[in-house]
């Protein structure tokens, strides 16, 4: 099931990374490029049939009754009602250090420039499901929009087999003064919410990641509509030594794997010992846990333990491999993680599980994948954010600056507007 690597590291470790990429070349991108189509052209009619075709329901209604939504916090078990509320705050006061402020400086007597920032007018929060619901997806994306003062967030979640969205989602929602949920998923909901349609008004940002046919969806929208990130598979990289447990290790690898058959779960060691323990432990700790097929399919095609010799490897392979997860079980795990550069986020010590970050601690678990955390950041309030640069300039500034103006511009040959500073300051005010 996991299989250890002695040679060839880094090729196996490039070969695993590129799993997940997008690329024009892929069977499906002409299936979703004609679902947005026909979204566009037909609006709910074709929403509602491809939520028949995909998700096996048939709906009347797009649209989840705020009623519904504001009666599921009474269905849920009080701890899991406490836990959704704990969750919430230490999210949110993790992104309101997030928040930027507008600012403006003096250049000259009379004149001024600046940063404006605004929210976006509205935004769509893809929350996934089809294997599993996600409530912690739906915190993670509507939380930062909050913050950020987007005016309207509305939800978008594929229809469970009755129809309808689990009672811990809807709470999570009403938490959050969410009440506009509709039920549909896909390359579909990314269309509906990027034209708009009858049921479903356009937004101007959608965020929140999905299977392959909405990263394609919103590859193919770009420009349409803006977007948090293109994910893809979820990843977790472990570096670990001699002093990690490997019933831990074992644990984090097997959790990641849980997530999809393409997820990708990789443990990097200088140990040959633990490398056999952590193998051994997961084929142990596998039998207990009801998504086994999926945890081996992943494990079988994107997993591996991988043993290294020289301990300035881990920063190395670590920056190669780009993780969405970083998890470091070293016994100098803080300062190896201060030399880390490309990582969604970095779990340090072996009681951070990724776990940990992905439902309760605050960090934003929705991150770059598929090595693009060499580019890419974490979810946060300033996607759902605007910048405007704000210019107001005196006679007398713009005067002492025309000069140069006019030098530049003649540079580039574009007289015009060198012509229109001068226009400005012939004759008297």
């Amino acid at each position: 099931m996991l299989k250890i690597y002695t040679k060839n590291v880094e090729e196996k470790l490039r070969q695993i990374g590129s799993r997940g990429e997008l690329t024009w070349q892929r069977p499906e991108t002409q299936i979703v490029a004609k679902i947005i189509q026909n979204v566009r052209r037909q609006g709910d009619r074709a929403v509602l049939k491809y939520t028949r075709k995909f998700d096996g329901v048939s709906l009347q209604n797009l649209r989840v009754d705020p009623l519904e939504i504001e009666l599921a916090r009474g269905q849920l078990d009080k701890t899991l009602l406490k836990a959704l509320r704990l969750a919430i705050k230490n999210i949110a006061d993790y992104h309101l250090r997030q928040v930027p402020r507008s600012w403006l400086i003096k250049t000259g007597r009379k004149s001024r420039v600046g940063l404006r920032y605004s929210p976006v007018s509205a935004a769509g929060v893809y929350v996934p499901g089809g294997r599993a619901f996600y409530p912690s997806s739906l915190l993670m994306n509507v939380i930062p929009a909050k913050l950020a003062g987007v005016p309207r967030v509305c939800v978008v979640t594929p229809p469970d087999k009755n129809g309808s969205a689990p009672p811990a989602l809807l709470a999570a929602a009403c938490e959050l003064g969410i009440d506009e949920i509709y039920l549909c998923g896909g390359a579909q909901a990314v269309a509906a919410l990027a034209y708009g349609t009858e049921s479903i008004a356009r937004v101007d940002m959608i965020a929140g990641p999905g299977n392959i046919y909405v990263a394609l969806a919103k590859n193919l929208l770009c420009g349409v509509v803006g977007f948090d990130k293109l994910a893809g598979p979820s990843d977790c990289l472990i570096l670990a030594d001699k002093t990690a447990n490997p019933k831990f290790v074992a644990a984090d690898l097997l959790a990641q794997s849980e997530h999809d058959p393409q997820a990708s779960s990789l443990l990097i060691t200088d140990s040959l010992a633990l490398a056999k323990a952590a193998a051994a432990e997961a084929s142990k700790q596998i039998k207990k846990l009801p998504r086994r097929k999926i945890i081996e399919q992943s494990l079988d095609n994107y997993g591996g333990i991988f043993v290294i010799s020289d301990r300035a490897d881990f920063v190395r392979l670590a920056d190669l491999v780009a993780p969405e997860h970083l998890q470091i079980m070293l016994k100098d795990a803080k300062a190896v993680a201060e030399q880390i550069n490309n990582a969604g986020a970095i779990f340090i010590g072996a009681y951070s599980p990724v776990a940990l970050g992905d439902y309760f601690a605050g960090p934003n678990h929705v991150l770059p994948t598929g090595g693009t955390a060499r580019f890419a950041s974490p979810l946060g309030v300033e996607d759902f954010i605007k910048r405007t640069s704000l210019l107001e300039y005196a006679r007398s500034d713009l005067q002492a600056a025309q000069k140069y103006i006019d030098v530049l511009a003649r540079a580039e040959n574009l007289t015009a507007h060198a012509h229109s500073v001068q226009i400005r300051l012939k004759g008297k005010k």
